[in-house]
């Protein structure tokens, strides 16, 4: 029991935890920004208000202001997020490109030290055999602009 009373009741749960006066006014200040640009009508905005400053939980504070953006984005700027999130989206490679893109810079790399090595360590002219790599590294360069292509047309 005395255990539980340090902890704070056994409450796991930050929304059951109780708000200070600060997060009431938070809210409040909140409120009163949807209030001046006009989400909020004066009467919801009263109501709100009042529930806010009888509020003695965090779960009985964000209910009160769930539904409305942060000050100052409108309508258009969360449409503007909306549509660069989308465009982030559809830029991302697919996950077996990126992993057979990790691949092939791995081996390109494993082979390039090892032909540096074998040069500085022979003499004469060496045959530059990492060129062969280029070959599966341009089939999946075109397979990569071949996916991005599809994913843009598939998306308009």
């Amino acid at each position: 029991m005395a255990k539980d009373v340090e902890r704070g009741g056994g409450q796991n749960d930050p929304a059951k935890l109780r708000a200070a006066d600060a997060d009431r006014q938070q809210v409040a200040e909140r409120l009163k920004h949807a209030l001046d640009e006009g989400r909020l009508s004066l009467h919801e905005y009263d109501d709100r208000v009042r529930r806010a400053y009888e509020s003695t939980t965090y779960a009985d504070l964000q209910p009160l202001v769930a539904d409305l953006p942060m000050p100052g984005l409108s309508a258009a700027d969360l449409e503007a997020r909306r549509r660069a999130d989308d465009r982030r989206v559809a830029r991302r490679m697919p996950m077996a490109l990126t992993v057979l893109w990790i691949i092939w810079s791995s081996i390109v790399a494993v082979n390039l030290m090892v032909w540096v090595i074998v040069a500085a360590t022979t003499e004469g002219d060496l045959y530059f055999w990492p060129i062969w790599l280029a070959v599966p590294g341009t089939a999946l360069f075109a397979t990569t602009v071949g996916v991005q292509a599809a994913r843009r047309g598939r998306r308009r």
